[in-house]
């Protein structure tokens, strides 16, 4: 096993020269393209010299800047590959090396004092270095999360462990598959947690078939989440990994806190940790969340006016019952709402959904059926193409739901919840989540449920449009929609 690797760096397949490497050819090419708009274009202001300056006396200054790109960058960090970290901080991290490599610059055309200077070009080199290198980040994010999505650049890990911080270890790797981590399976020495599988994560028992495990399945990583009290286990499943040759990562003990509810303090040297509470939902952040709610909804007004008109018709013409399906359904802290759809299904649908339960063996907290009988025609299309959810938004600007959060449960649904599941109820239920952008009703419940936890414990505005926007393609191609 490699331990000299950073291991706060995220599994990658790109040649770690690749970067560097790129980041060089585009401060030469900023420094070219900066040529041809200050000198060719005149962009901004024109020059007063009519004499046309060479590009030659420029190559000395731009072969510098590219090499104080290239230390910036590797100074500030920009080249590890830290798990987690948005594109908006490294466009920070390019602006920051970008900053401090152009100020050199500038400081030699006033000492040396060349024949040829221009300061406005400069500005040029460093607008188009920040837009090259933020635009190549991103570039790099949408090809891995092609590549990850076809099994491609992950890791496949092994949690040893499935207490608390073991779910959430687990609901982080299910939630950011951007992350490059896929969770194959659980070890756990309690024999009610290692008897039944988590969703799609196998239940593999208990820690003693940890080698045997690692010898039959492919698995890259094996996280171990077991509170320092267990330290003898700890080391025999360490040698076992150091045996076997497979990488471990091992979950602190102060990491059994979240560590969003930690604040660092320092007593003349000594570290102070503070613990308090986590409100991810507190007043101001739910005014934030409703004030983006009814944007969008009032913005789109006119469009999903006219949409629901086109279905109203549609269901008219079928005559199979009313347009709008009322159900209870279950909203945060526990109260009950009706909750308006377009009617997808038959009179009797309801009725008919305790016999189906029986026959087909669906988890009757998350019931999805494939292929379901109790579908009309119209319906069918309404289904596949998200339409029958759009009376939802009445329930938005009735402040019972909002555009982003867990699906409302029904009643019956509810009551089969083990405590743990009801931390959905906390906040508000959406009309989409992390669980619809990550499968939809190809998801299984208890994996739905990690996927809620973590959106819930991590909550940002930033997160509600980037689910926002990923739902969008999802709907476009009816990605597990039925």
């Amino acid at each position: 096993m490699n331990m000299s690797r950073n291991l706060s760096e995220r599994p990658t397949i790109e040649p770690r020269w690749l970067f560097p490497l790129l980041d060089i050819v585009l401060a030469f090419f900023a420094f070219g393209l900066s040529y041809v708009l200050r000198y060719e274009l005149q962009i901004i202001r024109p020059i007063l010299d009519p004499i046309q300056r060479d590009f030659g006396p420029y190559v000395p200054y731009a072969a510098m800047y590219a090499l104080l790109i290239w230390l910036n960058y590797e100074r500030n960090g920009l080249y590890r590959n830290i798990a987690g970290r948005s594109w908006l901080e490294e466009v920070y991290l390019i602006g920051s090396g970008v900053a401090v490599a152009i100020v050199p610059i500038l400081a030699m055309f006033f000492i040396l004092q060349p024949l040829v200077t221009s300061r406005l070009m400069l500005i040029y080199v460093a607008a188009l270095t920040l837009l090259g290198g933020s635009l190549s980040r991103l570039a790099r994010r949408w090809t891995l999360a092609y590549l990850r999505d076809r099994g491609i650049g992950i890791r496949r890990v092994l949690i040893v462990g499935l207490g608390e911080v073991g779910r959430s270890l687990l609901g982080i790797m299910l939630a950011r598959p951007d992350l490059g981590y896929r969770p194959v399976g659980f070890l756990d020495d309690d024999d009610q947690i290692s008897a039944v599988g988590m969703g799609r994560v196998e239940a593999l028992g208990g820690t003693e078939r940890l080698e045997a495990i690692l010898e039959r399945q492919n698995i890259d990583t094996v996280m171990i989440t077991f509170g320092w009290k267990h330290y003898d286990r700890i080391q025999q499943l360490t040698e076992v990994c150091r045996e076997m040759g497979t990488d471990l990562r091992i979950v602190p003990e102060i990491m059994q806190l979240n560590i969003r509810e930690v604040q660092v303090e320092n007593l003349d040297g000594i570290p102070l940790l503070g613990i308090g509470a986590h409100r991810t939902f507190g007043r101001f952040n739910q005014l934030l969340k409703r004030s983006l709610d009814m944007l969008l909804v009032l913005l789109l007004l006119p469009a999903w006016a006219l949409v629901c008109l086109l279905v109203t018709l549609a269901l008219a013409l079928e005559g199979q019952g009313p347009v709008l399906f009322w159900q209870q359904r279950v909203g945060k802290d526990g109260q009950a709402f009706r909750m308006a759809k377009f009617r997808s299904m038959v009179r009797n649908a309801e009725q008919l959904q305790a016999e189906m339960l029986r026959e087909s063996g669906e988890d009757p907290r998350h019931a999805k059926f494939v292929d379901d009988p109790r579908i009309t025609r119209v319906g069918k299309f309404l289904r596949r193409t998200s339409l029958d959810e759009l009376p939802n938004l009445l329930n938005v600007l009735r402040g019972e739901m909002s555009l982003v959060g867990p699906r409302p449960a029904t009643p019956d649904e509810v009551e089969l919840y083990e405590p743990r599941h009801r931390r959905r109820l906390q906040i508000t239920p959406g009309i989409t989540g992390w669980w619809q952008v990550r499968g939809r009703s190809n998801i299984p419940f208890d994996e739905m449920c990690e996927l809620d936890m973590y959106y819930i414990n991590n909550w940002s505005l930033s997160m509600d449009i980037e689910i926002l926007l990923l739902t969008i393609p999802r709907v476009l191609f009816r990605s597990g929609a039925y």
